[in-house]
């Protein structure tokens, strides 16, 4: 579940004179919300409806292209193009507005989903992602920036746990709904069939974002010019992404020169990107930016090889091996809405911390099911309860970035917060992938190819979540330290 840049202003919220959305008894649905909420909420429904449906196919569709060994690039190619769509949506948004970023990323995403759709090999296929992931980028900061205009500060906890709970019908139905189309009518139509639903979205919640939060952030300041260092940096942190992806793969002794050169790449574009201590979790927005990331890419890399497992490794159909995800939206919405309640704010931090404890074990006993004698049905319960955690972890991290950032920063902290999201799923998913190929992760495409759906390799898959879950419970660590200390006298 996924679903939504740095240093620099890129997109501030306008600084304008109040609304009437800035009154303390306002609402989310209130008249002069209304339409907006409802409109992004749609958006955000479009992008759940395509991550669970497309995860509960991607099992069948890797096997039939041939493509088991590069089933995490499918994943994390997405991640990689959409770290350079999240940048170019924070200047382009800054320039003109939320709108134009909007519109491209939707178009872009249903684009990607018919190329995928239509594939007739992995690498086409994988192409078609990655132009997914860029539309994806695009729309992800534009919402962020949305909020950041449009919604007063007491009213964001409520929009965010709207975006989580807009979650729960799509991971219902969509697992059903996917995998009886995936065994009816072919995976194919899973993809092609998605872009359907981005006609809706685009009717409700274009115009109401034209009439609220449309043109520059300061509309009487001369019209800011491209960052052309921040776009490079984002070029940097893409290819670089993509180079270490690429060397997870081939687990050859020539891979190490794409491997050097990708973090060659790397490191100077998050240096750049993200803020100042980052990286070493100093305390305050960095914590809060590194914990997203570690919360974000340690739990999809888990939940990306699940379908898969239940498929390959306990003999489930398509559509139980996606269903038994389903629990996850209800809790996950869940954890969002607790966040959301005024009594909890004071109590915050703690909140976290507990939501990525919940976090670690989920990704840690989930693969107790490679052992025969574990019911099946328990993933679906251990996944709930790492849900549950993520709802309240995702939304909080959303929270405390504005809360920290000064007015003319939020739009540039959201956009770091989605370059930590989506660079650590494209980081964790490549290693993931890597350490599935070198165990023989390979062979169990063969596997189902020729029948057998047990007993393959198991290790395979435990070393993909063993090491996911140390890098959450490390995120427990980080969780303690979003509260900044005040400066002594």
């Amino acid at each position: 579940m996924s679903a939504l840049e740095p240093r620099d202003a890129d997109v501030a919220p306008a600084p304008g004179p109040p609304a009437p959305h800035d009154e303390a008894e306002g609402s989310v649905l209130d008249p002069a919300h209304r339409a907006l909420s409802i409109g992004m909420v749609s958006v955000v429904l479009l992008i759940a409806f395509e991550a669970t449906a497309v995860g509960t196919a991607m099992p069948v569709a890797a096997r039939e292209l041939h493509g088991i060994p590069l089933y995490a690039f499918a994943f994390s190619a997405y991640f990689t193009t959409s770290l350079f769509g999240m940048v170019l949506a924070g200047q382009w948004s800054d320039r003109s507005g939320p709108l134009a970023s909007l519109t491209t990323g939707i178009s872009a995403f249903a684009a990607g989903l018919l190329l995928s759709g239509t594939a007739g090999a992995m690498w086409m296929f994988i192409l078609g992602r990655a132009v997914q992931g860029l539309g994806g980028g695009l729309v992800i900061v534009a919402l962020y920036v949305v909020v950041g205009r449009a919604y007063a500060e007491h009213l964001r906890p409520a929009i965010m746990a709207a975006f989580a709970a807009s979650w729960v019908v799509p991971s219902i139905v969509g697992p059903l709904a996917a995998g009886t189309i995936t065994e009816q009518l072919g995976w194919r139509w899973v993809f092609v069939g998605i872009p359907v639903l981005v006609v809706f979205p685009l009717a409700l919640a274009l115009p109401a974002i034209r009439r609220t939060a449309s043109g520059p952030a300061d509309p009487d300041a001369p019209l800011a010019s491209w960052d052309r260092r921040r776009i490079v940096l984002a070029l940097g942190i893409s290819a670089g992404a993509a180079l270490l992806q690429y060397a997870g793969e081939e687990l050859r002794p020539l891979a190490l020169l794409p491997a050097a050169a990708g973090l060659a790449l790397l490191v100077p574009a998050v240096r750049g990107l993200l803020p100042r201590g980052t990286c070493r979790a100093a305390r305050g927005l960095p914590s809060v930016v590194l914990l997203r990331g570690i919360a974000a890419g340690s739990f999809i890399a888990a939940e990306s090889f699940i379908p898969l497992m239940l498929v390959s490794q306990r003999g489930l159909s398509p559509t139980l091996a996606g269903f038994s995800l389903a629990l996850g939206g209800l809790t996950w919405a869940l954890g969002s809405w607790i966040q959301s309640r005024p009594w909890t704010e004071p109590y915050r931090e703690r909140l976290v911390v507990l939501g990525m404890v919940l976090i670690a074990l989920a990704i840690a006993g989930a693969p107790g099911v490679l052992i025969a004698s574990v019911p099946v049905w328990t993933v679906a319960v251990v996944w709930a309860f790492g849900c549950l955690g993520m709802g309240a972890v995702i939304s909080s991290t959303s929270v405390l970035l504005m809360k920290l950032s000064a007015p003319e920063e939020v739009g540039a902290n959201s956009a770091a917060l989605q370059i930590s999201d989506g660079l650590s799923n494209v980081l964790l998913l490549a290693a993931g992938g890597a350490a599935f190929a070198a165990l023989g992760g390979g062979a169990v495409g063969h596997a189902m190819d020729a029948g057998a759906t047990t007993g393959s390799h198991p290790a395979a898959f435990a070393a993909v979540f063993l090491p996911v879950a140390g890098v959450a419970a490390v995120g427990v660590w980080v969780a303690t330290r979003l509260r900044e200390v005040p400066e002594s006298r």
